[in-house]
């Protein structure tokens, strides 16, 4: 796994589409209760997973066409939705996430993990798109992981792939990243000490 630190940026404003909580909220009650999903609730939560991606994809259109056209051309690209609850000292934030494969057509179903801490209660919803240029850099986000930084905040000053992924983060080489909040694009992308892995439960 890699571990990045990067810079801060701004924010840049947009309407963002909502994102659909209930299913990681199930999953949170189903963990605590130690109960198994069952195949219809892995099911939900694969459909409600993909509807998250096709709704952030089509948000990010809107906003930077250019963007749709590098993703269209790209090897593959990755999805999350993060739902995160803190709740006294303890916290984090938990989401899941697809990759899709464009020239196999094939789906990857992922989590995503980060550590938080400190008091109060607070809930946050985002959704990270990942655009991989490069063959290898999906596999090895397939296969690998990938993992940031305890401070790591992304620059999104991205220029690559002729220019059309400008308002991406540069995180590795072949591999850029957007954040989409509920109030639009995030320039500046908090992901300190995340962790993304394959999901064995919807896989």
């Amino acid at each position: 796994m890699k571990t990045l630190t990067i810079l801060a940026l701004s924010v840049i404003p947009l309407i963002g589409a909502p994102l659909h909580a209930e299913g990681l909220l199930k999953e949170v009650e189903n963990t605590v209760s130690g109960q198994p999903p069952s195949q219809s609730d892995v099911e939900k939560t694969r459909q409600q997973v993909r509807q998250v991606s096709q709704d952030a994809l089509a948000t990010l259109g809107q906003i930077n066409p250019a963007a749709r056209q590098a993703i269209s051309r790209a090897p593959g690209y990755a999805v999350f939705s993060a739902f995160g609850v803190k709740i006294m000292v303890a916290g984090g934030t938990t989401g899941r996430g697809v990759v899709v494969d464009q020239r196999s057509r094939s789906e990857t179903f992922m989590k995503m993990v980060q550590a938080q801490a400190g008091l109060g209660f607070g809930v946050e919803q985002d959704r990270l798109i990942f655009v991989f240029t490069e063959e290898q850099a999906l596999r090895n986000f397939i296969d690998q992981g990938w993992e940031f930084g305890g401070q790591a905040k992304l620059s999104a000053m991205a220029e690559g792939a002729g220019g059309m992924m400008s308002g991406a983060a540069s995180v590795a080489p072949g591999v850029y990243l957007y954040q989409l909040t509920q109030s639009g694009l995030a320039a500046t992308i908090t992901v300190s000490g995340t962790k993304f892995f394959v999901d064995s439960a919807l896989n």
